[in-house]
């Protein structure tokens, strides 16, 4: 499984959670709740040239994870400054309970209360709750 089929497991396995495309840019494909965007996959072109997936964050864990390991994680452009975190899809191992992770808290983020209430209690502290 390629690592967008695999982030679209993780995306679509959460309440009401759909695909849905941005605009002309096929290979920038969203994952939304109530046509929120909680976690866009950015697949290359543009000038950026990593397959990257990309999540909205609570306030401090952008640095947090940018100080932790520069190297898989990044600022995305145009989201970035509004706290969201890209998480490089390509390096040698990913880590896909962390990614399951910080796409859940993405959501958590977004969803409306009564969706996000429906994933487990015992969420993730970086969902800032």
């Amino acid at each position: 499984m390629d690592d967008f089929e695999r982030l679209r497991e993780i995306c679509l396995a959460l309440p009401e959670a759909v695909e849905a495309g941005f605009g002309d840019y096929a290979d920038h494909p969203t994952f939304r709740v109530r046509n929120k965007v909680f976690t866009w996959y950015s697949g290359g072109p543009e000038g950026r040239p990593e397959r990257a997936a990309w999540v909205k964050a609570a306030p401090g864990v952008q640095q947090e994870l940018l100080a932790s390991d520069p190297d898989r994680f990044f600022v995305p452009p145009y989201l970035g400054p509004r706290g969201w975190v890209g998480v490089r899809l390509q390096v040698p191992e990913v880590d896909w309970t962390e990614v399951a992770e910080l796409v859940t808290d993405s959501y958590r983020l977004v969803a409306p209360k009564r969706l996000a209430a429906q994933l487990d209690p015992g969420h993730s502290r970086r969902a800032g709750r």
